[in-house]
């Protein structure tokens, strides 16, 4: 199955208690297909890039097997850059910069070959832009979008017409409780349901995941980690390691194949944060995560 990522690519400067990388491979679109591309899927990249973004890094991506047939590379432009830092809260990054450069002015089109794409994750820009994307798409099984609370600031009326048109919100618990105005995730699950999704994830980050739809309720812990070295990304490569197995099983309803996929997310983004950028994913074999999605299986089994 193929499944379509619109999003941002990025270069991104982070600092955390065991580092720093100036200039790094990111971008949400970014984490989320080399995350997916672990998965038996065709992933279908849109994103725009300016003319000093690395050859090494659009080789990377199309070694792994993305098509990048829609990634526009502006000539004379920049690429999109973001730096933060981890330093006294993994859990959130102090933003030091944003330089959105060509991503200021990203248009996303499609090209005709993607328009068709079974399985479509809008990733967290603007929701305008994701309600444009969803006019392009002509058929799909699963629709399944990411936001920030950038854009629940600014942007609300636009992200509530997106969650009409989408299958699976993919939200962290403080946007989640941010979204609806409720402290208490349950209660903030059930009310996003009322928006339109037939189904909420929420990331709790070292906590886990949970997941609400009206009759079935999910909940797994993170793999458990002695360190980390950068949570950049962690969320993309849930969200792309969750699609990548649920579009491999061609079963977007089925309750045991979406619990499933929760957990390889969870496994994928618990090795994306053992190294900066997509460092530890450009060597992780699908040995590895299965061996730790095991370990995993049998943790929570009593």
């Amino acid at each position: 199955m193929s499944i379509l990522v619109v999003g941002s690519v990025a270069l991104d400067t982070v600092e955390t208690p065991n580092g720093k990388v100036v200039d790094s491979l990111g971008g949400s679109a970014t984490y989320f297909s080399v995350a997916a591309s672990f998965f038996p899927s065709t992933i279908r990249f849109v994103g725009a890039v300016g003319d000093d973004f690395p050859k090494e890094h659009i080789d990377f991506l199309k070694n792994r097997g993305i098509n990048l047939d829609g990634l526009d590379q502006i000539r004379g432009g920049k690429t999109f850059r973001w730096g933060g830092s981890y330093i006294d809260d993994l859990n959130s990054a102090q933003t030091h910069f944003t330089e959105l450069n060509v991503f200021g002015h990203f248009a996303p089109k499609l090209p005709n070959s993607y328009r068709d794409t079974p399985y479509v994750f809008l990733a967290n820009i603007n929701p305008e832009l994701q309600l444009e994307v969803l006019k392009q798409v002509r058929q799909s099984k699963l629709v399944v979008c990411d936001t920030m609370n950038l854009w629940i600031d600014i942007s609300k009326p636009a992200l509530m017409e997106t969650l009409k048109q989408v299958d699976i919100l993919i939200i962290n618990d403080s946007e989640a409780k941010q979204l609806t105005q409720e402290s208490n995730l349950i209660r903030a699950g059930r009310q996003i349901l009322t928006y339109g999704p037939s189904r909420v994830i929420i990331k709790k980050g070292e906590h886990g995941a949970l997941s609400l739809t009206e009759s079935e309720f999910f909940a797994l812990p993170a793999y458990p980690l002695a360190s980390v070295s950068d949570p950049t990304g962690a969320g993309d490569s849930f969200a792309g390691a969750f699609m990548g197995h649920l579009a491999s099983t061609d079963q977007p309803d089925n309750e045991e194949a979406i619990r499933q996929a929760i957990g390889y997310g969870t496994i994928v983004a618990s090795f994306n944060v053992g190294d900066f950028s997509l460092n530890r994913l450009r060597n992780l074999t699908i040995f590895e995560i299965e061996e730790r999605y095991e370990q995993l299986r049998k943790m929570v089994n009593f």
